[in-house]
């Protein structure tokens, strides 16, 4: 199982790489073959969809846990009726997800009858169809890959979902490069989903010998289940908030211009967010055997600083590139008309890096069942920041809800967050952050060194220019962070990386 945990993380970088690769090379042919008004309807309309995705109600989390923890036990019987009970209520959501969708269809005038014109609202219809269709189909079949992952078969999982991102722009690309639009785009997109998700029925089925059975459950457990799912389904909703409402706002107030401008900033940080939860999102059913052998504040917290500094190497990285060399390469690939998408991502970013560096105290609290006090929190923070970034959106446009949302993200995840880590689960915050500020120095180095070099040497923007900055300055980041930052269990993962690929390559 520890070669499933190891390669399951090492398959997530290698699924965010296929994101990333795939997004550099096919997002830059597809704005241009759609076209920034059609880009900016495609992504509105996806962002409004997305909005069905939060009636999963946090179950599929749910699921990893409650399946997780009666593994240690061994009962299987009682892991049936689990199933069972799971597989019913997705298939119930199935059944209001196309209530609900079919409602947002009705007033898709409404909504946006003021800024999409007859051709926008009438392929905005279409997809709108299409995407309650899938969410429909995909919700009971979730069940599947939340087991999966409860089991801890992440290799299975992880190839999977590669396979999804790098056959989805294979096919297609050349249905756009013949004049197909956005709902062709959507066409594929379903068909992908549905495909992946009946690979892991197969899986279940034949390698982990699951059963579904009808159990009699005992009202307590069932409201034990239902406040776990209650907070899981609230982050789903904030996080939503957090970064499909800026969209939504946009589309009401400024078109599909503003909405694609947007877009391009959010695909940014999907990715910023991606290499964070490539470590966290394996750390489940792992925090959640821990907590039920009894571990204490002292084993959460060095776990928590463990990963914390592995993520914070990672993101510390990302976000120091785009500070340096974001403006650039946005002009390079998407062209001159989303330039103004770089200051959006680079306030979001920071917005975000106490919450991705620390990412792992939420598995931590999934797995002691003590999620309210931050969903709480977070919920608070994302209702305000829907009404300023409305105020703020009239004013700046997609810049506005960027502020809005990185101080809403800076207060709740960041300052209030950290208080309760601290005073209620244990956990050493302050032995935390000294670990982090002690690895620092290294991005502030590289960013001194090359605002130094930029003060003396102007370069054009060209791609072999942007290739040898990046690389430079990947090395130079490098070299420092591994001299001046890293412990030696990390020197040793490098290590033992580069003699693997060195071996690899002989």
């Amino acid at each position: 199982m520890r070669n499933q945990l190891k390669i399951g993380a090492l398959l997530s970088y290698v699924n965010i790489i296929a994101n990333v690769v795939i997004g550099l090379v096919y997002t830059p042919v597809m704005l241009r073959l759609l076209g920034q008004a059609e880009y900016g309807l495609y992504s509105l309309i996806g962002s409004v969809m997305a909005y069905l995705s939060i009636l999963d109600m946090g179950l599929g989390n749910t699921i990893v846990r409650y399946i997780a923890k009666n593994r240690a036990t061994g009962d299987k019987k009682f892991e049936a009726e689990l199933n069972g009970l799971f597989l019913s209520i997705y298939s119930v959501i199935g059944v209001i997800t196309v209530i609900i969708g079919s409602i947002l269809y009705l007033n898709i005038d409404n909504m946006f009858g003021a800024t999409l014109s007859s051709d926008e609202l009438s392929k905005a219809r279409i997809m709108m169809i299409m995407l309650i269709f899938n969410f429909a189909i995909c919700f009971p079949l979730t069940v599947f890959a939340s087991l999966i992952q409860a089991y801890e078969r992440f290799i299975f999982l992880r190839v999977i979902n590669i396979l999804r991102v790098v056959l989805n722009p294979i096919i297609a690309l050349p249905f756009l490069l013949i004049g197909y639009g956005s709902i062709m785009l959507v066409t594929v997109t379903t068909i992908l989903n549905i495909s992946a998700l009946l690979m892991n029925v197969y899986y279940c089925f034949k390698y982990l010998d699951i059963h579904f059975a009808r159990g009699k459950f005992e009202k307590a457990f069932l409201y034990e289940v239902a406040g776990y799912a209650f907070f899981i389904f609230l982050n789903a909703v904030m996080d939503k908030i957090y970064w499909e409402t800026g969209q939504f706002i946009l589309g009401m107030i400024s078109g599909t211009i503003q909405v694609a401008v947007y877009a391009i900033a959010m695909q940014f940080m999907q990715m910023y967010m991606m290499f964070s939860n490539a470590i966290s999102g394996v750390l489940l059913p792992k925090v959640t055997m821990m907590v039920a052998n009894g571990a204490n504040s002292r084993d959460l917290t060095n776990l928590m600083i463990k990963i914390g500094r592995l993520q914070y190497i990672i993101i510390s990285y990302i976000l120091v590139m785009f500070f340096l060399v974001g403006k650039e390469f946005i002009h390079l690939w998407a062209g001159e008309n989303y330039l103004s998408a770089y200051p959006m991502i680079l306030i979001l970013m920071v917005g975000l890096l106490i919450a991705l560096v620390q990412n792992a105290g939420i598995s931590i609290l999934q797995a002691m069942n003590l999620n309210r006090y931050r969903m709480t929190v977070y919920t608070i923070a994302a209702v305000i920041n829907i009404f300023t970034s409305v105020i703020l959106a009239k004013m700046y446009g997609g810049l506005g809800c960027a502020i809005s949302t990185a101080i809403a993200l800076l207060i709740s995840t960041g300052l209030i967050m950290n208080r309760y880590y601290y005073k209620r689960i244990g956990i050493d915050i302050p032995l935390f952050w000294k670990n982090i500020t002690h690895m620092m120095p290294s991005a502030f180095i590289l960013i001194a060194l090359v605002e130094l070099f930029q003060m003396n040497v102007s370069l054009e923007y060209s791609w072999l220019y942007f290739v040898i900055k990046v690389f430079v300055y990947s090395l130079i980041y490098a070299v420092l962070m591994y001299c001046l930052a890293m412990n030696g269990y990390e020197k040793n993962l490098c290590r033992s990386a580069i003699c693997k690929v060195l071996r690899m390559n002989k």
